[in-house]
């Protein structure tokens, strides 16, 4: 198995990675603030949100605040373990350039 097939298929969108790196750092995002600080349109995110849910990557919380409804996500642990795997992946294949 070559450096490469440790990559994890599921980050390799520059939105998942963001996605992924913005979680690692806050540990609730509503999407407001990812539509804004990924500059996103709402199918765009949505649609990666989507896909990592399914993986158990990440949660959604969604509630009331106010009379507002609020969308929320927080990495799982899975998805912590799993990015940072990719992320040494990444580092290893760089090294070995």
């Amino acid at each position: 198995m070559g450096k490469i097939d440790q990559l994890n298929k599921a980050f390799e969108s520059r939105v998942r990675l963001g996605i992924m790196s913005i979680l690692m750092v806050n540990d609730w995002m509503d999407y407001k603030a990812f539509k804004e600080q990924l500059n996103l349109t709402d199918g765009n995110l949505a649609s990666h949100i989507s896909g990592l849910e399914k993986l158990e990557y990440i949660t959604v919380r969604k509630r009331f605040i106010g009379k507002k409804t609020n969308t929320s996500y927080k990495i799982t642990a899975l998805g912590k373990r799993e990015f940072q795997s990719h992320i040494n992946a990444l580092e290893k294949l760089l090294n070995s350039i």
